[in-house]
């Protein structure tokens, strides 16, 4: 993942209403939520639900998938790890103390 997409991802991450919704799309899996679901669960009037999913959808964080006439929002699994492994690459170096990460066992 390049800096600027990390910057963009962590931008639209950065806003109570904006992580509130990631999560849920994450913990919602590869079928998505739709958008009316999505708004209903987390009690955000449409109108600021639409900006805040077209920002995580500009940071490239979730993507659409349409059925019949529903929109469904799913979590970008890919950008998702891509940010994770951006933000921890160097954690386990060579030249500095192990962190807390390091010491976890790998499965």
């Amino acid at each position: 993942m390049e800096e600027l997409d990390v910057v963009r991802a962590l931008g639209a991450l950065a806003h109570e209403s904006r992580l509130r919704v990631f999560r849920l799309l994450v913990q919602a899996g590869p079928h998505g939520v739709p958008a009316g679901q999505l708004a209903e669960t987390l009690q955000v009037p449409p109108s600021s639900l639409s900006f805040h999913l077209k920002e995580l959808s500009y940071a490239g964080l979730v993507h659409t998938r349409q059925e019949s006439r529903f929109i469904f929002y799913v979590a970008n699994y890919t950008s998702m790890d891509g940010l994770i492994h951006y933000l921890t690459q160097n954690c386990c170096g060579v030249d500095h103390p192990p962190s807390p990460c390091c010491e976890k066992e790998q499965p």
